[in-house]
C-alpha cells in the first residue's frame, strides 16, 4: 500500500503522529531530506503533514542548510525533559504506539546506509526484530531455565520438557547469555551472537534459518556495523505486556510496507490490511455463532497463503472475544521466507502448534494434503505470476 500524494482527512492524524515519532527518534531536528528518506514518503505527502503541523504549531523550521525543522520548545520539552525520579544516565523512553514504534526500529536503516542497499534493510531489520521480541519474551524466566538446565543434566535427564515448562513457552534458550549481555564483549559479539542463537530450541533456530540471519550476521561484522545494530535493538522491550501481539503485527505489517515500497513491491502480495482481514472473519463466523459461543468449543483455521500470519491471528482474537473458553487451532503456509519466519515468530509466542506453519508453494508443495479444517480464509497474491 503506497501513501496516496494527498492523504484523505481521515489518515492525517495518524501520518502526523508517524512524522512526528520520526522526527523525535531523529533526535528532535533533522533535515528534510533524512527525515523524508525515514519515513519512505513522496514528496506530496511530505510536505503536506509538514505544513500542517507547522500550522499547528509542533514543528519550525530549523536553521540547517538545505531545509531542516525542529520540534517545537513545547513539544521538545516532553521528550526532552527527563522525571524528577530519573538517575543521571538518561535512558531513551520506550516509544509507544504503533507508528513511534515501527518508526524507531526503522531508524536502524540510518545505519545500514551506505553499506547496505535500501531493498536490504529488511534483511537484517525483520530478523533483528523477532530475535528481540523472543529475547524479551524469555528474560523474565531465564535464570530459572538455566538452573533447571543444569539440575536435569547433573541427574542425566534430557532436559528440555522441564526447560520448556519452566520458560511457560513453546520455545526457550539455553544459552548463559542474551542480547544485553552480548553487548558486553565488543571483540566477540559475533561468535557470542550465533552461540545464542544456537541455544534456542530447533523451532526457533528454523526460523532464523528462513531469514538467513547467519549471512547478514557475517555481513554486517565485515562492514563493522554489527555491535551498533544490536546496540539499537536493546533499547526497546518487546515483551508482550509491554507490546501486545496485535500491535507487534502491526509493527511487522508497517516494516514489511516500508521494505516492499522501497524494493518496488507489491505490499498486498505479503499482508492484507486489517480491517479487511476483521470484515473477513466476521462474514466467516457470522454463521456459526451459535456453535462457536458453546463452552470449550475447539475450531481449526486454514490460511494457504498465509503471510506473516495476519489473518490466523485476526480469527484468533475475534473468537476469544466471542467466547473467552473457545479455542481456535491454527495452521498455514507461506512461500515468502521472510513472511514465514515471522508468522512462525508470532505463532510461537501466541502458543500454537508451529507444526502446522509450513514454508513452500501451496499449489505445487502442498505441505499438508490430507489435513481438513473447518474454515478457511486466504488472500491470494493476485497478479503475481
Amino acid at each position: 500500500m503506497t501513501i496516496e500524494s494527498s492523504p484523505p482527512a481521515i489518515e492525517i492524524s495518524t501520518l502526523q503522529a508517524e512524522f512526528l515519532g520520526a522526527l523525535q527518534t531523529l533526535g528532535g531536528s533533522a533535515g528534510n531530506g533524512k527525515l523524508q528518506q525515514l519515513l519512505a514518503w513522496d514528496d506530496a505527502c511530505y510536505e503536506s503533514i509538514k505544513a500542517e503541523l507547522m500550522l499547528q504549531g509542533q514543528i519550525q523550521a530549523g536553521r540547517g542548510r538545505g531545509g531542516s525543522i525542529t520540534l517545537t520548545e513545547s513539544q521538545g520539552a516532553a521528550i526532552a525533559s527527563p522525571p524528577a525520579s530519573q538517575t543521571a544516565t538518561p535512558i531513551e523512553p520506550q516509544p509507544t504506539g504503533r507508528q513511534n514504534l515501527s518508526a524507531f526500529i526503522w531508524s536502524v536503516a540510518d545505519l545500514l546506509r551506505g553499506d547496505y542497499k535500501q531493498s536490504d534493510y529488511g534483511k537484517i531489520i525483520l530478523p533483528f526484530t523477532v530475535l528481540r521480541r523472543l529475547d524479551c519474551v524469555l528474560a523474565p524466566t531465564k535464570a530459572a531455565v538455566l538452573e533447571e538446565k543444569a539440575l536435569r543434566e547433573s541427574q542425566g535427564l534430557a532436559p528440555e520438557p522441564f526447560l520448556l515448562r519452566k520458560a511457560g513457552q513453546n520455545f526457550c534458550n539455553t544459552s548463559p547469555l542474551d542480547l544485553k549481555q552480548l553487548l558486553g564483549d565488543t571483540d566477540n559479539i559475533g561468535e557470542n551472537l550465533r552461540a545464542y542463537i544456537r541455544g534456542f530450541t530447533p523451532a526457533v533456530r528454523d526460523i532464523f534459518d528462513s531469514f538467513e540471519f547467519h549471512l547478514q550476521i557475517d555481513r554486517l561484522e565485515k562492514a563493522g556495523l554489527l555491535y551498533m545494530v544490536t546496540e539499537r535493538f536493546t533499547q526497546i522491550d518487546l515483551h508482550p505486556d509491554t507490546v501486545s501481539n496485535a500491535e507487534m503485527g502491526l509493527v511487522f505489517e508497517e516494516l514489511i510496507r516500508k521494505f516492499a515500497e522501497l524494493s518496488n513491491e507489491t505490499a498486498g502480495e505479503h499482508f492484507t490490511p486489517r480491517e479487511v482481514i476483521r470484515l473477513m472473519v466476521n462474514l466467516l463466523f457470522i454463521e456459526d455463532d451459535a456453535a462457536l459461543t458453546q463452552a470449550g468449543i475447539v475450531r481449526s483455521l486454514y490460511d494457504p497463503t498465509a503471510g506473516t500470519g495476519g489473518m490466523l491471528s485476526v480469527a484468533e482474537e475475534h473468537l476469544t472475544e466471542l467466547n473467552p473458553t473457545a479455542r481456535l487451532v491454527l495452521s498455514g503456509q507461506e512461500l515468502n521466507p521472510e513472511s514465514y519466519a515471522i508468522c512462525k515468530a508470532d505463532m510461537l509466542i501466541k502458543g500454537q502448534d508451529i507444526q502446522n506453519i509450513c514454508f513452500g508453494n501451496t499449489l505445487s508443495d502442498d505441505k499438508l494434503p490430507d489435513a481438513k479444517y473447518d474454515y478457511m480464509l486466504s488472500n491470494p497474491p493476485f497478479g503475481v505470476e
